[in-house]
C-alpha cells in the first residue's frame, strides 16, 4: 500500500511540474509574436532597437517590465499590458538580457547592405540656404524624443529640427569645413547631415553597439569604434560608404570592446582607446612615407618602423603596450601626448606618441573624466583641468612636469567641463548626486570657484558649450521638459531659455573644427 501511494504521490507531483512549466510563459514565442517586427528577429533592431544586454545599459531589467507593460514617454512602443501579463512581460525581459547562443556577424557585408542614400551629392546646394553664419551653428541633441535641433549662434533660434536615430551618442562631430555633421547611435547607426542644406544625407549602421566616431584630419574618413562587435570602422566620409573593418585583438587571439576613437589631426591618424586590452591603438589614415610615420618629428633609422609595429601602409593599427587598462584619453594640443586614466582608480598614465611608450604617471584618485578635460594657460604654464565622476573634485595638472597643481573641492562629482581661450572662466557642472542642479564658476586666474548657478533647482544642469567667439555659454537643462539657457560668459547673466526635450549634448561647429582648448576633442 505504501508503496502504490508513493508512486500516485510522484506522479501527482511530476504532473504539478509538468502543468507548471506549461502554464510558465514562453519567451521566444512572446518575443516573435509581439517584438520582432520591430527589434527584429535577430534581436539586432529594425523599426526599434537593437534588445541585446550590450544595448541594454541604461536600462534595468525591471524598467524594461515597466517599459513593455506601459510603454515609453516619447517614442512608438506600444503598450502591451492589454494583452501580456506581468509574467508575460518578466519572461520577455528575462530574454533580451540574457546574451544570444552565439554573437551575430556584423562585417563589411552587413554594414555595406545596410546603406541609406538620402540624397544626391551632386544636387547638394554649394551655399547655406539661410543667413546664419555656417561656421558659428550648434548641433543640440534632444534624447528626450530622439530629434536634433539645428541653433543659430548669434540669435539663438532654430534653423531645423529632425528625427535622429534611438539613443543617439551626445559627440556629434564635423567635416573640416564645418558643412556636414556626423552622428552615431549607440544601435551602430551613423548618419550624415548637410548643414548647409539642413537635411540629412546618408546612413549605415556601421555596428550593432557602437561607442563614438572620429572624422579625420582632412575630411575623407570617419572611424567608428565598436563594442559590439569589437571592431574599428572605417567610412567614406563622402557618403558613409564601408571601406574596411579593423578587428581589435589581441596577441592571443582575444577582442576587445573599443572604448572611444578620436582624430588626431597634426597625426594623420585615429587613436583607439580599448576596454580589454592594456593597450593603445594608432590607426594612420594616410598612406606613410616609410620610414617616416605621420607625426614623427625625426625619421627612424631602416628596420626600426617595422620594429615599432607600423606597416608602411594606411588602417595598419600600430599597438602601444602599456601597464594598465586605459579607456578615457586626453591629448595635449599638439597630440604628441596623450593622458589616460587607469582603472585602479589610483592614478593615470601619459603616453608619448612619437616614441610609443609611457612618460609618466599621473597622482589621480577615484575616476577622472580625462575626456571632458579642458586646457589653458595659467601664469605662463600650460595646464589642464579635469572633473571626476566619483569625487567631489576638479584636479588642475601641469602639463610639463605632470604635477597636480591643486584640486578644488566641488559639491560633488562631476562630468562636463568647459571654457574658452576667450573666455576668463570655465564651467564644471556637478553631475552626480544631490547638487546635480549646480554648475560651478571658475576663474582660470585665480584656480577658484567664483560663483555657483542653480538655474532650475532640483532639475539637472549640466554640459556647458561656448559660441565661436566664447562670447555667451549655453546649458543644458537635462530634463524631459528641459531648456538650453543662454549665459553672458562674462557677466553671468542670463540672456536666454529655449524649451527642448532633455538636451543632453550641444556642440558649436566652428569650436569643434579648430579644436578649441575649452571644449573636447
Amino acid at each position: 500500500m505504501g508503496v502504490r501511494l508513493l508512486v500516485a504521490a510522484s506522479a501527482a507531483v511530476l504532473a504539478l511540474a509538468v502543468a507548471a512549466r506549461a502554464a510558465e510563459p514562453d519567451a521566444a514565442r512572446l518575443y516573435t509574436e509581439n517584438c520582432a517586427a520591430c527589434h527584429g528577429g535577430d534581436r539586432l533592431g529594425a523599426i526599434g532597437p537593437a534588445l541585446l544586454p550590450q544595448n541594454l545599459g541604461r536600462l534595468k531589467r525591471d524598467e524594461a517590465v515597466d517599459v513593455i507593460l506601459h510603454s515609453r514617454p516619447a517614442s512608438q512602443m506600444p503598450a502591451f499590458s492589454d494583452t501580456l501579463s506581468e509574467a508575460d512581460a518578466q519572461a520577455l525581459a528575462d530574454y533580451i538580457f540574457a546574451p544570444p547562443e552565439a554573437l551575430p556577424d556584423w562585417g563589411l557585408a552587413e554594414i555595406a547592405a545596410s546603406h541609406i542614400r538620402h540624397a544626391d551629392l551632386a544636387a547638394l546646394p554649394e551655399a547655406p540656404v539661410f543667413d546664419a553664419d555656417p561656421l558659428n551653428l550648434f548641433s543640440v541633441v534632444e534624447s528626450g524624443d530622439h530629434h536634433v535641433s539645428v541653433l543659430d549662434g548669434d540669435t539663438f533660434e532654430r534653423l531645423a529640427r529632425f528625427e535622429s536615430r534611438f539613443a543617439l551618442h551626445g559627440g556629434i562631430k564635423y567635416s573640416p569645413d564645418g558643412r556636414f555633421a556626423y552622428m552615431a547611435s549607440r544601435d551602430g547607426w551613423v548618419s550624415m547631415y548637410d548643414l548647409y542644406s539642413l537635411q540629412m544625407v546618408a546612413e549605415v549602421r556601421a555596428g550593432i553597439n557602437t561607442r563614438n566616431i572620429a572624422v579625420s584630419g582632412d575630411g575623407k574618413w570617419v572611424a567608428v569604434g565598436n563594442t559590439l562587435p569589437g571592431t574599428v570602422v572605417i567610412l567614406d566620409a563622402a557618403d558613409l560608404t564601408p571601406h574596411r573593418v579593423i578587428p581589435v585583438v589581441g596577441d592571443r587571439g582575444e577582442t576587445s570592446r573599443v572604448s572611444a576613437v578620436y582624430a588626431a589631426p597634426p597625426r594623420d591618424s585615429f587613436i583607439v582607446a580599448l576596454k580589454d586590452l592594456p593597450e593603445v591603438w594608432e590607426i594612420p589614415y594616410v598612406k606613410p612615407k616609410k620610414p617616416h610615420y605621420p607625426g614623427l618629428v625625426h625619421n627612424y633609422e631602416p628596420g626600426m618602423v617595422e620594429a615599432l609595429g607600423v606597416k608602411d601602409q594606411a588602417f595598419q593599427a600600430r599597438r602601444i603596450k602599456l601597464d594598465d587598462y586605459l579607456d578615457d584619453f586626453f591629448f595635449s594640443q599638439d597630440y604628441q601626448n596623450l593622458m589616460g586614466a587607469a582603472r585602479n582608480g589610483r592614478n593615470g598614465q601619459v603616453v608619448n606618441l612619437i616614441v610609443g611608450r609611457k612618460i609618466a604617471d599621473i597622482p589621480l584618485s577615484g575616476m577622472p573624466h580625462l575626456g571632458s578635460g579642458i586646457t589653458f594657460d595659467w601664469h605662463g604654464r600650460r595646464v589642464m583641468a579635469s572633473p571626476n565622476l566619483k569625487e567631489a573634485k576638479i584636479t588642475v595638472l601641469d602639463m610639463e612636469t605632470w604635477e597636480v597643481v591643486t584640486e578644488l573641492e566641488t559639491l560633488g562629482p562631476g562630468f562636463f567641463m568647459r571654457s574658452h581661450a576667450n573666455s576668463p572662466h570655465a564651467f564644471a557642472d556637478v553631475f552626480f548626486g544631490p547638487n546635480r542642479d549646480a554648475v560651478h564658476v571658475i576663474d582660470k586666474e585665480s584656480l577658484e570657484i567664483v560663483e555657483t548657478l542653480r538655474p532650475r533647482p532640483g532639475q539637472t544642469v549640466a554640459h556647458a558649450e561656448f559660441t565661436d567667439d566664447g562670447r555667451y555659454v549655453l546649458l543644458s537643462v537635462m530634463e524631459d521638459d528641459g531648456a538650453l539657457l543662454v549665459y553672458d560668459a562674462a557677466t553671468l547673466e542670463l540672456v536666454k531659455e529655449l524649451p527642448m526635450r532633455r538636451p543632453v549634448g550641444k556642440y558649436n561647429v566652428a569650436n569643434k573644427i579648430r579644436y578649441e582648448e575649452g571644449t573636447s576633442h
